[in-house]
């Protein structure tokens, strides 16, 4: 769960302040910035936690099936699964599109409006898949809660 609430809180950072504030610049710098946030953000600590919050959930729900609240898990996979196929699908092609040399312009107005409306959807799946795990979270906890008021010795 932490490791999806950090990636939804960063593309909800980009949607919320990074691409607005970018808005009121001119083309060079717009697509300078982009070429660098994106050189940047590949980096071993946000890859970890792309990739980590993805095959965690995964395991997550592997390790809670049989148990009622397993869909809330099953959800956030699906959800932040999602959220990761729009990323490679279309957000890093368009990153990649602005590594190419032209004018800056052009290059501005093929990646501008598609990466933010690609970014708003890959935020909001992202935040449902934290929601769903919290949700999971909730039945587990009532689930322990329960096993140990039916114990023989009455609680922990």
């Amino acid at each position: 769960m932490v490791a999806t609430g950090l990636i939804a809180g960063a593309f909800y950072i980009f949607a919320c302040a990074v691409m607005p504030a970018l808005a009121r610049s001119d083309d060079r710098v717009f697509v300078e910035v982009m070429r660098d946030i994106n050189d940047v953000i590949q980096n071993p600590v946000f890859l970890l936690g792309f990739l980590g919050a993805l095959v965690l959930t995964g395991v997550s729900a592997w390790q809670l099936r049989g148990e009622p609240y397993r869909w809330w898990v099953w959800a956030a996979v699906a959800a932040y699964g999602l959220a990761f196929l729009v990323t490679v699908a279309f957000n890093i092609p368009l990153n990649n599109g602005l590594a190419d040399t032209g004018a800056p312009a052009a290059l501005r107005e093929e990646f501008e409006d598609p990466w933010v409306a690609w970014n708003v959807v890959r935020a909001v799946l992202s935040t449902v898949a934290v929601g769903c795990l919290g949700r999971a979270l909730v039945g587990y906890g009532r689930a322990g809660r329960r096993s140990a008021s039916l114990s023989p010795s009455g609680g922990v």
